[in-house]
């Protein structure tokens, strides 16, 4: 299993690479927009150029989208180490035991005021608090390449709709020139053959008319068909640009799909944490305090959130995100434990937080 490296800093990292990456999106979309432009430099230095920004990029985005992959999986380990804290409050600790022996309420009250007393509540809102950031850093990278898909993908159409037409222009080319040269060799055995002098100068006039037709069409057809060429060259690099950012969407949705989940979780986590009545509490955790998580804060502050249903979507989550960042796959577990128990015991709180 690979151990998360500490999220502030990567966090930043992701930060300062979606801005450059913004720019350097804005300048191929402009690139592929711009395609048909007067250009004053050759073909192949355009292309160079081009090839190196547009691979540049990709690369940066392919990187972009392993730091917030990362980031994700950061926060669920960080999110596996207060639920393991939590699972150690099902014992009780020798000093509470001792007190036991004379007063069973004073034992469990010991209890419960260790649990209240621990760091888990804040430790639950510093994940909360980064789930939102993160959250919004992906949510906002997936508008920005949905939007740049978009534009790239409508220029590339462009491009390829105007090659087939510039194809179809040589087809006929092609034919209109074997057409006159046919036509110019027909001439050109009748010389010398019917008519008088005259009639042969005429003819032969008419062969020259229709092989200087048929070079000048050539001449076209072969412009045509290096402009063809050169459009062919771009537009695979326009697609790679094109499939990268469609890819992109899809890893922004698997990032996204999986945190939002594992916001959940945190968040029945800290619904049994402060399952004792402790006024105010749940008033920490409000939609307006979390806006990019603030989906599943509605479903906890309505009481919706189910143990049983998360375990189910986030295994499948886990697996979405393991095949999209086969990086962070993990070997199956074999024990099938609950995500939380929610049988509770004779006293107010019990949590085995078990989970993958």
């Amino acid at each position: 299993m690979r151990k998360p490296r500490p999220f502030d800093s990567q966090y930043e990292a992701a930060g300062s690479l979606a801005e450059r990456i913004a720019a350097d999106g804005a300048y191929c979309v402009a690139a592929i927009s711009a395609f048909n432009g007067d250009e004053a430099r050759s073909a192949d230095d355009v292309f160079l150029e081009q090839n190196a920004r547009f691979q540049a990029h990709i690369a940066d985005a392919a990187a972009l989208d392993a730091l917030q992959a990362d980031l994700v999986f950061s926060l669920d380990r960080l999110t596996a180490e207060v639920s393991a804290d939590l699972d150690s409050f099902r014992g009780l600790t020798l000093r509470e035991k001792m007190a036991g022996w004379t007063s069973r309420q004073r034992m469990w009250r010991m209890y419960t005021e260790r649990v209240r007393e621990a760091p888990v509540i804040e430790r639950l809102l510093d994940l909360l608090t980064k789930s939102d950031a993160l959250a919004g850093l992906i949510a906002g990278q997936r508008a920005s390449i949905t939007e740049r898909h978009r534009a790239a993908e409508r220029g590339l159409v462009d491009i390829v709709e105007q090659r087939r037409r510039l194809v179809d222009s040589i087809d006929l080319a092609r034919l209109k020139m074997k057409e006159l040269n046919a036509k110019a060799l027909t001439t050109q055995g009748r010389i010398g053959v019917y008519g008088n002098r005259a009639h042969w100068e005429q003819m032969e006039a008419e062969r020259r008319a229709l092989k200087a037709e048929a070079e000048q069409i050539s001449a076209e057809e072969h412009e045509m068909r290096d402009d063809s060429q050169r459009r062919e060259r771009f537009i695979g690099l326009f697609q790679s640009l094109v499939d990268s950012l469609n890819g992109r969407i899809a890893a922004s949705n698997v990032l996204l799909r999986k945190l939002m989940i594992d916001v959940e979780e945190r968040l029945i986590i800290y619904q049994a944490q402060v399952d004792t009545d402790r006024p105010g509490m749940k008033m920490r955790i409000k939609p307006e305090l979390f806006p990019d998580i603030a989906t599943p804060i509605r479903l906890f502050a309505k009481g919706m959130l189910v143990a049983q249903d998360l375990e189910r979507r986030k295994s499948r989550a886990d697996l979405e995100f393991a095949g999209r960042f086969p990086a962070y796959a993990e070997p199956p577990e074999t024990s099938g434990a609950p995500l939380i128990d929610t049988a509770r015991r004779s006293f107010r709180f019990s949590l085995p937080f078990l989970r993958s």
